[in-house]
């Protein structure tokens, strides 16, 4: 029996660079769209997949169990195909380290400012955007001193750790900073847009995910929005439908 590969997700950086590592390793997959505007991930039937409700979750047939968590599915590609994963040290625990440095810094805080910036209405919590947005800057900096002298983030050659990190190196502009203030990073974000592995995989986000999420995004009433970004009786209310009319 042929493995079979199933990748739950929407169109966001997390699921995207599972897609990325998908493509870059020339597996065939299947994709099944979570609406999560729309509550599909507390569905019982995703919540025998990941009990957070979260996505990408990954099935694997030649795992036998449901893989959470964008890091660890590609941990798990990586080690199941031998590529994009060194296998020498320290080329490896370099390639750990910064997949590790996404998974709890760029992705959580990087959400965050997205939050603000991009879902809440200008102004709303000023202290608490200008204080994602500082960290957020410091991330950005980060990145682009470690790139300016070597071409891949880690190991010395492209790895899931570039793969990781670039879907989310795309909110540099929204988030208000200057590219030009980021060469390295900008030139890095070009080397692997241009990797035809990786315009496979934006291709079958947009296909997959993005047209569908727009629809149901779009349809989403303020219950739904309420719950997607966790505001309980607890949470004073906000204004989140700029979400439904970008």
């Amino acid at each position: 029996m042929a493995d079979r590969l199933i990748l739950h997700g929407m169109n966001s950086p997390n699921v995207t660079k599972v897609l990325l590592m998908l493509e870059e390793c020339g597996l065939a997959y299947e994709t099944r769209h979570v609406a999560v505007f729309k509550q599909e991930q507390f569905d019982p039937a995703f919540l025998a997949l990941n009990p957070l409700g979260k996505v990408p979750v990954l099935e694997d047939s030649r795992l036998g169990l449901p893989i959470a968590e964008s890091g660890s599915i590609m941990l798990w590609l990586g080690e199941r195909e031998g590529r994009f994963l060194p296998a020498g040290q320290p080329a490896r625990a370099e390639v750990m380290h910064w997949l590790m440095v996404q998974m709890a810094n760029y992705g959580p805080l990087l959400g965050q400012l997205n939050h603000f910036r991009l879902v809440l209405r200008p102004g709303t919590e000023p202290y608490a955007e200008a204080r994602y947005a500082a960290a957020a800057e410091r991330l950005y900096r980060l990145l682009d001193e470690r790139l300016a002298s070597r071409e891949w983030i880690a190991g010395g050659d492209y790895s899931i750790a570039d793969m990781a990190m670039h879907p989310w190196s795309y909110y540099l502009e929204a988030h208000g900073f200057d590219p030009a203030a980021h060469p390295a990073l900008v030139r890095w974000r070009e080397r692997i847009a241009a990797r035809p592995a990786v315009q496979r995989a934006q291709a079958r986000s947009h296909e997959d995910f993005s047209e569908v999420a727009n629809r149901t995004r779009k349809a989403a009433t303020r219950e739904d929005l309420d719950r997607f970004f966790g505001r309980t009786e607890q949470v004073p209310a906000a204004d989140f439908t700029a979400v439904v009319e970008q």
